[in-house]
């Protein structure tokens, strides 16, 4: 391989994050050889919308298909590890949306699985690659902002406020028994773990229920979609609303964040917020070409997003030039071509920037240190016995 048309991928999932999948691959010249969905009839359908040749009916007959270098897993959670492992079991490069797996003994054998092979595994926590917070974990490893002492923030969303709103995650059974932890509080730590550079070493955490029982349509729902069913049957609803959760971190920083899927007006704001020993800097998902950074002696300031502007690392995540907003997508793309330049490399890079499957992995066990943490009451350690 020279180049990365000279690789082929495949998609399992074709829904709203399979999509955005497939049109970022094609964007960066990666060869899209086919889908695999849920069912032949809407695989064939959103095969067709996207202008997809090939439709797999099941994944050993995408993982048959020579031409397949990569696998992108955008199905849901229950199957990740499942499919996840074939993948590895059958010498391809894996691309996996997160969680990572549906348990943490189930991610754990992923890690090993992967570490026994040659090939690029990664997880899509893309909110990484938004050009600013590249920039911003260079700005802390180089001493920016002093030590960092206090880590806030939030990810609020509002597509499940009402008992009508009805997803895949909220099954237990398919989304895992961490609904809005796992499904965006997972982004939010692994974001702000990525750019202080120290893990979460303790959780206190309460989770809340408040939409207790929901209309569930007897048909498919695409994620985020606002169309009601009129057949529905009245399902009663175990997993999380809302969490707070306070942290801990090594070097005695601290940390706290609220996660909600029901916070009216929210459509999909994460925000962090990094008070330094000699200066601040928070961002917002919703407004992501500006970084704001604070200090006490001097104006604070506002960076926007800029190649000549950022240093090195925010540089290279950019792909547009400074005015033209980069959004969601466009993370996307600097994720996936960070990846595939360790394809081509035939081996991953001594620091990866992307999401290994040991940040998936490490995830779950804050999940399963969550969980824990708001049956009992108390503070939870995260640890390999979580």
């Amino acid at each position: 391989m020279s180049n990365f048309s000279d690789i082929g991928a495949a998609v399992i999932g074709s829904g709203f994050i399979g999509t955005v999948h497939v049109e970022t691959l094609r964007r960066l010249g990666v060869r899209v050889t086919g889908l695999l969905g849920s069912s032949p009839a809407r695989t064939a359908e959103r095969a067709t919308a996207l202008g997809i040749q090939q439709v797999y009916p099941t994944l050993d007959a995408l993982l048959a298909d020579p031409s397949v270098d990569v696998v992108h897993v955008t199905s849901p959670n229950q199957f990740h590890y499942p499919q996840a492992k074939q993948i590895f079991e059958a010498g391809r490069h894996l691309v996996c949306e997160k969680p990572l797996a549906a348990t943490s003994a189930e991610s754990a054998e992923l890690v090993r699985l992967a570490a026994s092979t040659d090939k690029i595994a990664a997880v899509n926590f893309n909110i990484r690659f938004y050009p600013l917070n590249q920039h911003v974990r260079r700005l802390v490893r180089n001493g920016g902002l002093g030590a960092p002492r206090l880590i806030s923030g939030h990810y609020l969303q509002d597509w499940l406020l009402y008992d009508t709103d009805w997803n895949w995650r909220l099954d237990p059974e398919k989304g895992g028994r961490l609904r809005a932890v796992g499904d965006i509080g997972s982004h939010w730590i692994d974001l702000t773990s990525f750019l202080i550079g120290e893990r979460v070493t303790a959780v206190m955490a309460e989770l809340s229920t408040f939409v207790k029982e929901r209309q569930q349509p007897t048909g498919p729902v695409e994620t985020f979609s606002r169309d009601r069913s009129s057949n529905t049957v009245a399902t009663k609803i175990t997993t999380e609303d809302t969490a707070l959760i306070l942290l801990r971190y090594a070097s005695g920083a601290r940390g706290s964040v609220i996660i909600s899927q029901v916070s009216p007006g929210r459509k999909n704001t994460l925000e962090w917020r990094i008070d330094g020993a000699t200066a601040g800097a928070a961002w917002n998902s919703e407004t992501p070409d500006h970084l704001w950074i604070g200090h006490r002696d001097r104006p604070n300031e506002i960076l926007q997003r800029d190649a000549s502007l950022m240093n090195e690392a925010g540089s290279r995540a950019a792909s547009l030039p400074g005015g033209h907003v980069e959004g969601f997508a466009d993370s996307f793309y600097a994720l996936f071509r960070e990846v595939y330049a360790a394809v081509l490399a035939g081996a991953a890079p001594a620091d990866p920037v992307y999401a290994t499957l040991e940040d998936g992995h490490y995830e779950m066990l804050v999940g399963d240190a969550v969980a824990r943490s708001a049956a009992e009451g108390r503070w939870v350690d995260i640890s390999a016995d979580t």
